[in-house]
């Protein structure tokens, strides 16, 4: 018998299964472990309105939120690989609930000692990162340190550092709703930075894109770096599929970002 506290939420891959009763855990009656993805494609959304003037001056503006939007395809599947997701994701009721989607080329930094540093810079545990103050919503940058555990050094780089390109979210202890996914786009160290920005030896800095969708507060939020998944729903209303005369199954999933 398995007693579990809530369901498995997140869109079935090889890295995140889901049993005959819904749970994420890989002992539990059914579990199977989702297929993997023949191709995925991420495009960052920021609407925006562009005025031209009779000068030939232009004035663009963002009319709404940032989002992110995601297609994901896969090879023709058996129907043992197919059920278990398809089921997955008729119980979202086509775009009315939310799951979270965990893509494999962002599950961890590009940087390997940054990643070493994270998964076993306390005591050979996970090393959470945080804020070094307060940041309001609309920022762009931010400089973090380590929280608890080891310092990390951005003037020797022995811990690594993040990369450019790599994902983040907010883990805010108050503020579970703060679900953003943000893309790093520069990071700063102590002998690499902007001036007047030069970070501490146990600091980095980074610059990222979208701005912070909410205030951080450094007391009660983390920077999470590893296995960054999105909160997303369908684009449509419709979920379907297509199956061949070798009784393969085809499917492919467009979905967006959605925030609570």
């Amino acid at each position: 018998m398995a007693v579990f506290s809530s369901y498995q939420n997140t869109l079935p891959d090889p890295n995140n299964g889901v049993s005959a009763s819904g749970s994420a855990g890989t002992g539990d009656a059914g579990y199977v472990a989702g297929p993997g993805y023949s191709s995925v494609s991420l495009k960052s959304v920021f609407p925006s309105q562009t005025t031209r003037t009779n000068s030939g001056s232009v004035i663009v503006r963002n009319i709404a939120g940032h989002k992110w939007d995601i297609n994901i395809s896969y090879n023709p599947l058996l129907r043992a690989q197919f059920e278990p997701m398809y089921a997955f994701l008729l119980q979202k009721k086509g775009s009315v609930s939310h799951f979270f989607v965990s893509l494999p080329q962002y599950k961890q930094s590009q940087n390997a000692a940054w990643n070493t540093y994270l998964t076993t810079g306390n005591s050979g545990g996970v090393q959470t990162v945080k804020p070094s103050a307060n940041v309001l919503a609309g920022a762009d940058k931010f400089i973090f340190t380590n929280n608890g555990g080891t310092a990390f050094n951005s003037s020797s780089m022995a811990s690594g550092k993040p990369g450019v390109g790599d994902l983040f979210n907010i883990v805010d202890s108050n503020d579970t709703n703060h679900s953003k996914v943000y893309m790093i786009t520069r990071v700063s160290t102590r002998v690499d930075y902007l001036s007047g920005s030069q970070p501490d030896a146990d600091e980095f800095g980074i610059e990222f894109t979208p701005p912070l969708r909410k205030a951080v507060n450094a007391a009660t939020s983390t920077v999470n770096f590893t296995d960054v998944k999105f909160r997303v729903i369908n684009k449509g209303k419709d979920i379907s599929y297509s199956l061949d005369v070798n009784n393969l199954y085809k499917l492919s999933l467009n979905v967006e970002e959605a925030q609570p």
